[in-house]
């Protein structure tokens, strides 16, 4: 069972945050979070859009704006060219409505290039350039979005076709520098790039460089001075951004386009938003980042990674309900399949991990023979989740001899450099790869997976420094009895929006078992009624998956005193609110 470790606190920014007005309890939450932080904690804590940096200081975005500038003026072909994830779909309308809807070139100009995770892979593939390059005519000019930094080879017979590319992406990019053939590079993370924040997703990305864009086209009286600013397009940001699980904990960018971004959806009355909450029903409140990470997001990955890609961009695009809601029952209906899928390649592959971890591995690396390449980063995160390491997760690859594969990462490892020293000192037993941070994708040779396994976890070894890896919930400490309440839920709820390096607050505390029951289809969540040990007052607590199987034993009894990892959240139920304590974790302990 995962050990219960308190967040250290970084004392001087506990101090800034006091010094600056911050409610204690809030203080803490964000000195356990943040290294260090820029200036005032306010552009984290009261996000904003104010707080953003101007998009010409992306390196190349004056560049690509005069390119397709020229294009729009000209009449040119536009190909938008994106990956099929949440990231890619969204970056995909944020291009395609700026130019269609704001910029008026007509849609018969704009082609949409998404790959298919099947037939062509990831990225700027082989399979996808011989698509586009059957077409007649071909495109003038591509915008990649989400893609396309390590994919020279491509953009190189792209280029040799007579095609301008842009790529905006937000990937590291290969030790090699930008890819040549591309005419622009709008990559946060490039070094040579004056934009201080290299964490945006691929949506923000695409977002900054339109809203750049526009800027262009009125300096050139190309669009109307009345023309508006791109902010309705703001809460597709806020979908890729959370999605993707780039780093909300000390970027004031990302915070505030996930901020915004949900206001204005929970103010929309657009067609795919309005679907939404009618497939929620009547127990839906409003869109949060849980809502976006955990319930829109999946759906939309399950389409794209399991079958056709475009479903998903149709959904996001429907100009009336009936077509949005159409699209999003097929979304939801797929996501059922994954589900399915996903339980069975878990299976499989946690018995590979387990016998890695037994060996004392730290990092986990297990094929799938008969597993799905659009469920591997799933996969690969449950692993993650249940022994707190790095984890690979392979299926077949499309090509004789291939294995696709997906990687997800924990704190203090760079998944994307890690595999970067493997290429370095092993050359050959990557095809392909891809990635940043916290997740990556790859291709490598079937044949050489024990040398990729060794050579995987060297690179690990490298980066932990003698650190062992073990699995551990990260809390923030206890909370004292006269904050457990609806008060302090709501307090907490300021610190929106959580999400990868700022997660919702988690406290530990000890409770005795007072009333308990299965509940669920499959009967293994655990409805709980606890009371606090240090006074009379009895909680409503819920342990989703608290069993592994129906019919399985119950963790904890009626009675036992037990250490509980948990959220406080408001319970909804009848026209009452009352509080909730969201369990994560239940230990029985000694009394």
């Amino acid at each position: 069972m995962p050990a219960l470790i308190q967040r250290p606190l970084n004392q001087g920014l506990y101090q800034q945050a006091l010094a600056e007005g911050i409610h204690p309890l809030l203080a803490r939450i964000l000195a356990g979070r943040l290294e260090e932080v820029q200036g005032s904690l306010n552009s984290l804590v009261e996000p904003s859009l104010k707080h953003l940096v101007a998009p010409r200081l992306l390196k190349d975005s004056n560049l690509a704006c005069q390119r397709l500038l020229r294009a729009i003026q000209n009449r040119e072909r536009i190909g938008i060219l994106t990956d099929y994830d949440v990231d890619g779909i969204t970056s995909h309308v944020v291009i395609y409505r700026a130019l269609s809807e704001y910029f008026s070139v007509p849609v018969e100009r704009l082609s949409s290039l998404i790959g298919h995770r099947i037939k062509d892979g990831y990225g700027v593939s082989d399979a996808l350039v011989n698509r586009i390059l059957d077409q007649h005519p071909l495109p003038d000019v591509i915008i990649t979005a989400d893609c396309g930094s390590s994919d020279e080879p491509r953009l190189a017979r792209l280029k040799a076709a007579g095609i301008d590319v842009v790529v905006t992406d937000h990937h590291a990019l290969p030790k090699e520098g930008p890819p040549p053939s591309a005419l622009a590079v709008i990559n946060p993370t490039r070094k040579d790039c004056s934009y201080p924040d290299p964490t945006l997703a691929g949506c923000a990305v695409s977002w900054l460089l339109m809203s750049e864009l526009r800027n262009h086209l009125l300096e050139a009286d190309i669009i109307p001075p009345d023309t508006p600013k791109l902010s309705e397009l703001l809460p597709f940001v806020a979908l890729g951004t959370v999605a993707d699980c780039v780093s909300l904990g000390g970027s004031a960018a990302n915070r505030a386009f996930v901020t915004s971004g949900l206001k204005l959806m929970n103010a929309s009355t657009a067609p795919c938003w309005q679907a939404f909450r009618r497939l929620q029903g009547e127990r839906f409140k409003s869109f949060t980042a849980s809502t976006l990470g955990f319930q829109l997001g999946p759906r939309i990955n399950a389409r794209s990674r399991m079958a056709d890609p475009y479903a998903a961009l149709h959904y996001l695009l429907a100009d009336n309900l009936a077509a949005a809601s159409r699209q999003l029952e097929l979304l939801d209906s797929d996501n059922q399949d994954r589900r399915y899928v996903e339980g069975e390649m878990t299976r499989t592959a946690l018995e590979t991990a387990r016998q890695q971890v037994d060996q004392d591995f730290q990092s986990l690396v297990a094929y799938v023979e008969e597993g799905h390449s659009g469920v591997q980063g799933i996969v690969a995160s449950r692993l993650v989740e249940k022994y707190g390491r790095p984890a690979v997760v392979a299926t077949p690859g499309r090509e004789p001899g291939h294995l696709s594969a997906s990687a997800r990462s924990v704190p203090g490892v760079h998944i994307r450099n890690a595999l970067q020293r493997v290429d370095d000192l092993h050359p050959g037993l990557l095809v392909r790869f891809g990635g940043h941070q916290g997740a990556a994708g790859l291709t490598l040779w079937g044949d050489k997976m024990p040398a990729f396994q060794k050579a995987f976890e060297q690179a690990v070894l490298l980066q932990l420094e003698n650190r062992r890896l073990e699995p551990s919930i990260y809390t923030d400490g206890e909370l004292p009895g006269e904050l457990l309440n609806l008060e302090t839920q709501q307090l907490l709820d300021k610190l929106e929006p959580f999400g990868r390096e700022f997660e919702a607050p988690l406290f530990e505390g000890s409770f005795r078992v007072e009333g308990l029951r299965t509940i669920g289809a499959d009967q293994t969540h655990l409805l709980l009624e606890v009371a606090s040990l240090d006074s009379s007052s009895l909680y409503k607590a819920i342990w989703f998956r608290a069993l592994p199987e129906q019919g399985a034993p119950l963790p904890v009894e009626v009675g036992q005193q037990v250490r509980l990892a948990y959220k406080l959240e408001a319970n909804h139920f009848r026209n009452q609110t009352s509080l909730q304590l969201h369990v994560s974790q239940a230990q029985a302990e000694r009394g």
